[in-house]
């Protein structure tokens, strides 16, 4: 890839106040608020949360019915000064299929400006940078599932986007084909893009980056540092897993603890407990293993992991009437009338925000 162009204008940005989009009677997005920054990010939600809308709106695809979003400091509808910045992968398999995937490439370089000649090498450059060097003059219809994946990924980043927008960009590929994107996804990052990606392979995030942005039923449930929205969450209840010689002895050592609520045996050698105060457990644990002589093969948190956080915030943010596309029971109307956010999820989403938006600037 040639290098790439210093691009005049604002630093690269995504930001949305009060966005909300609806389809006829369905909300699919409600009152989003947010500021992204250069670095990755990554956009999580079950199906029908409001993420490819989301995407839709900030690519300048569709108009919002409320609110404002900005790209790069620009509304990106109907604006080419916006578009140019922008790159998208969208999840929709809608390809050229008579055509290479050089020759498609380079069609979509030529719609963002360039020249036959320079479209040509950056399309080359592209689709090797994405392991396609050996088939770029193959049609895309003969290609796997996973090879027009990296094609549409390839088109997204062949004008060296300020913002690039990836709808499941993992969809449909092998390990190989994983690693070739996410190293591709860092590589822009750290040129100082934005990159927003959707996805539902959640230890793929977790490897990749730390901020994140949690969506339910076209609500933005949390924004920022995954760590911190997880402290933020002061009623979730923990749980800790410890391996040991005496699982039993253990757990009867632990019963007077402050903070521990409940226990569980999983064996003999396996016990698991649930806690409001995860710091003086861990530290208890610790203190009787020593006191007691116990050997301790092993602690852990199955609540510890990403996975774990989001299905927390989804269950308490979706509770009573659905207000996005893939609510059950109800029908949301873009109104007042809409159901407000879960308090907790609410105060979790505002604090990590302001905390993330701190240390952005």
């Amino acid at each position: 890839m040639s290098e790439k162009k210093k691009t005049k204008g604002t630093e690269p940005s995504v930001r949305a106040v009060g966005l909300s989009k609806w389809y006829g009677k369905v909300t699919a997005l409600q009152d989003v608020s947010l500021h992204l920054s250069p670095g990755i990010w990554g956009l999580l939600g079950p199906n029908g949360s409001g993420k490819t809308t989301f995407l839709r709106l900030a690519a300048g695809q569709i108009k919002p019915n409320l609110g404002e979003i900005q790209v790069c400091g620009v509304n990106p509808f109907a604006r080419p000064e916006a578009l140019r910045r922008i790159g998208l992968c969208p999840e929709a398999d809608a390809m050229y299929d008579e055509l290479t995937a050089h020759e498609f490439v380079t069609a979509m370089a030529r719609l963002s400006g360039y020249d036959k000649s320079e479209a040509a090498d950056r399309a080359k450059d592209a689709l090797v940078a994405f392991g396609l060097k050996d088939a770029m003059e193959r049609k895309v219809g003969g290609y796997s599932r996973g090879m027009r994946q990296r094609a549409k990924l390839a088109q997204s980043i062949v004008h060296d986007p300020d913002v690039l927008l990836l709808d499941e960009p993992l969809t449909g590929t092998d390990p190989t084909s994983r690693a070739v994107i996410l190293n591709q996804v860092r590589q822009r990052a750290d040129d100082g893009a934005v990159v927003l990606f959707s996805t539902h392979v959640l230890h793929e995030v977790e490897a990749l980056t730390e901020q994140v942005l949690l969506i339910a039923r076209g609500q933005l449930v949390a924004h920022g540092q995954v760590h911190e929205i997880r402290a933020l969450l002061e009623e979730h209840p923990h749980h800790i897993r410890v391996e040991c010689e005496d699982a039993r002895r253990l757990g009867a050592q632990l019963l007077a603890v402050e903070g521990v609520v409940g226990m569980r045996f999983l064996n003999a050698h396996c016990v698991e407990f649930e806690t409001r105060d995860p710091d003086s457990t861990y530290a208890a644990i610790a203190n009787v293993c020593v006191e007691q002589d116990l050997d301790l093969s092993s602690m852990t948190s199955p609540d510890a992991t990403l996975e774990a956080l989001f299905h927390y915030l989804v269950e308490h943010s979706t509770r009573g009437a659905g207000t996005g596309a893939d609510a059950a029971v109800g029908s949301a109307v873009p109104s007042a009338f809409r159901p407000k956010p879960d308090a907790r999820a609410a105060k979790a989403s505002a604090k990590a925000s302001a905390k993330s938006k701190g240390a952005n600037s």
